[in-house]
């Protein structure tokens, strides 16, 4: 029986393990955690989440992650599969228990027959002779192995900061100030209309806050990090506020769709919390992604209405990631070229998210198991939200400027411009469900979900 290699126990690693034991492969999931701690992650197990506890928009006709939701399910995902049975109230996204979703990620995995999970630090890329191998190792890769693909590669490492949000306990909230209501009372999966905790603030209040987070005290960079990019879909919020007094109330504090029920009227600015933890006692602050100071975040985020005794469960951090120029590195079934025996998968890619790394996983485990089976792997088609993905992270972006990227609608081969404008998005969605299924038809059985029951133009 054939084994394969994942370096790596995240959300890519764990749906790439997933899909090769379902397949009748043998893994061998090597995870660096407990032995060598990361300055994100808090616990040992797989598939820990580390920032939100949000896979975003749920919306499979019209969003495009929604839309790689589907398409995940249909390809019987596990992270997507256990993501549904620990969702919790968020409007129209998809939020997760975060510890309830990383122990059954955990108990699936290490129950399985045909995985074995070994905990040692990877400081190498593996040679040929150990098989055919996955990297998952994730935007925190170790360093020494960092290095050893940055010498193999001959690439110039990249990389950017991703900061994390604070989480507060709910009942430290002050509810005659802040209120519960998702953005145009928008009912999502496991919640109904009123699943967001917001808090208000006026034109002087909203200042005042700007003012505050400007003059903080923030983490120094060390000298070699000062050249750093951010990824700009999670700029830490004073980041955003030096770019402009009016950012956030654009941004992340942006009122729209949300009435304050003691004025009826909508505020000027409003700060957001998701919900965390299934018991409900954990939120956590939407966007405010940072890198002040931890004494600093207590006492300026205290200024917001409603969190003036506010308790942090966890304040916000900093940690530095890294990735691969993929339209150099990787071919269109994510093989690392100048090892062909190594396939790389996830955030290390230059992907941007939770789901799109456990997609890039999921696919990267497909193309071995075809391999393996003496096919020719086949990505699957342009017009899917993976096959989209795919060949940004594989040829689509320029190398010269290449950045991560979450999934979107802009990846997506155009449509015929006669498609009108307000119905584009699900004219995309539909395109690539039935792609998906032709895809689909030759290599599995699609799996009944709920987009798929729909019917499809």
């Amino acid at each position: 029986m054939p084994e394969v290699t994942i370096v790596g126990g995240g959300l890519a690693g764990s749906e790439a393990a997933w899909q090769l034991a379902r397949a009748g492969i043998r893994v061998r999931l090597v995870e660096m955690r407990p032995l060598r701690p990361t300055p994100a992650h808090k616990t040992d197990r797989l598939a820990e989440l580390v920032c939100s506890n949000s896979f975003r928009s749920d919306d499979c006709f019209g969003n495009a992650v929604g839309l790689l939701h589907e398409e995940m399910r249909r390809l019987d995902s596990l992270i997507m599969g256990v993501a549904d049975r620990h969702k919790l109230p968020a409007g129209s996204a998809l939020a997760v228990d975060r510890e309830g979703f990383s122990a059954a990620v955990t108990e699936a995995l290490s129950s399985h027959p045909r995985v074995t999970i070994e905990r040692r630090v990877v400081e190498r890329l593996p040679p040929r002779g150990d098989g055919p191998v996955i990297v998952a190792t994730g935007p925190l890769t170790h360093e020494a192995l960092a290095l050893d693909i940055r010498r193999v590669g001959g690439e110039k490492e990249l990389a950017f900061f991703d900061a994390i949000a604070p989480i507060v306990y709910k009942d430290s909230i002050d509810f005659s100030k802040a209120w519960m209501q998702s953005r145009w009372d928008e009912a999502g999966p496991g919640g109904g209309g009123a699943d967001y905790i917001n808090c208000p603030l006026d034109r002087d209040r909203y200042e005042a806050f700007v003012d505050a987070l400007l003059a903080a005290e923030k983490i120094e960079f060390r000298e070699w990090e000062k050249d750093t990019p951010y990824f700009e879909g999670c700029l830490p919020i004073e980041v955003m506020a030096e770019r402009g007094r009016e950012t956030l109330r654009f941004g992340p504090m942006k009122p729209v769709g949300l009435v304050d029920p003691r004025t009826g009227k909508r505020p000027w600015a409003v700060v957001q919390l998701r919900r965390d933890n299934a018991l409900g006692t954990l939120w956590n602050m939407v966007g405010f992604q940072t890198k002040l100071k931890h004494g600093e975040q207590v006492r300026v985020f205290r200024m917001i209405p409603g969190l003036e005794q506010a308790e942090f469960a966890r304040l916000g951090g900093l940690h530095r990631n890294t990735f691969l120029n993929g339209p150099r590195l990787l071919d269109p079934t994510l093989r690392f070229r100048p090892m062909p025996w190594i396939r790389f998968a996830g955030q290390i890619t230059g992907c941007e998210g939770y789901v799109e790394s456990a997609a890039l996983g999921l696919l990267a485990a497909r193309f071995w198991i075809a391999e393996l089976a003496g096919e020719e792997p086949a990505p699957p088609p342009p017009e899917t939200a993976h096959g989209a993905l795919l060949a940004h992270v594989t040829g689509g972006a320029r190398a010269e400027t290449f950045q991560p990227m979450n999934v979107n609608f802009g990846l997506f081969p155009p449509l015929p411009p006669e498609v009108p404008k307000n119905a584009r998005k699900r004219a995309m969605a539909e395109r690539a469900l039935r792609a998906l299924d032709s895809w689909l038809a030759t290599r599995a059985r699609p799996r009944t979900s709920a987009c798929q029951s729909r019917k499809i133009g």
